[in-house]
């Protein structure tokens, strides 16, 4: 009995001396971000530069892989479904994770199949239209709407996304009826307003250089205040729309990692955010930085998830 008490401690303490020899050489080999976006939008940008920022910090390079669709819960999806929770695969976690589940069926659950290391930043968001488009305000587009329901078309970043469910939550404050087109991503929300096949787009700033440019005309916005980069545009409760939206994002894992190598990728996220090179990018697409650590991350997204399914 004696010798099988010794055995149990023994193999006890030889599992902490691993775990503790794992988390002291974590990382030694590259890691994999998702993004849950096509390249070129303004999350995809953004996250790189701090991907390569929060790299330098850990001695190894953050690999970008895209994996674009469902609203943004494709890249966490994925991640859930079968990637180890060793630290050498994290994910880009979207708000709409929160929600899908409480909308339809999903593989996954919020609050059980993932571990939430560092909350990093959120969107503005904004209403754009062409250049040469009849819409001067966004109040002629509500015009046109009311009196040819279904006839003004917008792209938003998919089904469920936060600039599709405010779309509606705005559409139905004003009485007015649009045909929504989605996309997966801002990339191709942009490509589709500047090409032509919608005319307005709802989503976050990837529409900036363009807006800049004069080759889309900027609405409304989505932030409480207006914008230092675009004083003269109105937001929603301006033009008496009394709503406030962003999309609030930070860096997951799946469930069940090592708190060490949690604290060393919380480390690394939160010294990127005071990287000039990511305030840089946090600033050209009107993002700011909303830092919260793991234990505050996780009590949001339980509060999130109970305010999505309400």
């Amino acid at each position: 009995m004696k010798s099988l008490f010794s055995w149990l401690v023994l193999s006890l303490l030889a599992g902490l001396g691993v775990q503790s020899s794992y988390a002291q050489e974590y990382p030694n080999r590259p890691i994999r971000l998702i993004i849950p976006w096509a390249p070129g939008g303004s999350s995809d940008v953004v996250m790189r530069v701090m991907a390569a920022s929060a790299g330098k910090t850990l001695g190894q390079p953050i690999v970008i892989e895209n994996k674009p669709g469902a609203s943004g819960t494709t890249g966490a999806a994925t991640m859930a479904a079968g990637a180890n929770p060793d630290g050498y695969t994290i994910a880009q976690m979207m708000i709409a994770l929160y929600r899908m589940p409480s909308m339809q069926e999903t593989s996954w659950d919020p609050l059980r199949d993932f571990t939430y290391i560092v909350h990093l930043s959120g969107f503005t968001f904004g209403i754009t239209t062409r250049a040469d488009s009849p819409f001067k305000t966004f109040q002629d587009a509500i015009d046109y709407a009311k009196k040819s329901p279904g006839k003004v078309t917008y792209a938003s970043p998919g089904p469920a996304s936060t600039p599709h469910l405010a779309m509606e939550q705005i559409l139905a404050r004003v009485g007015a009826t649009m045909l929504h087109v989605p996309y997966k991503g801002g990339a191709e929300t942009t490509a589709a307003v500047l090409g032509g096949q919608t005319m307005l787009q709802a989503d976050s700033t990837a529409w900036k250089g363009l807006v800049n440019s004069g080759k889309l005309r900027l609405l409304a916005l989505w932030t409480a205040q207006r914008s230092k980069n675009w004083p003269e545009v109105p937001t929603l409760t301006e033009l008496g729309i009394p709503l406030v939206v962003d999309s609030p994002f930070g860096i997951g894992g799946p469930k069940g990692m090592d708190p060490s190598v949690v604290a060393k990728l919380h480390d690394a996220f939160k010294k990127a955010l005071d990287d000039p090179l990511v305030r840089n990018a946090l600033t050209t697409y009107d993002m700011a930085p909303n830092y919260k650590n793991t234990e505050d991350y996780r009590k949001f997204v339980v509060e999130s998830v109970e305010a999505e399914r309400k």
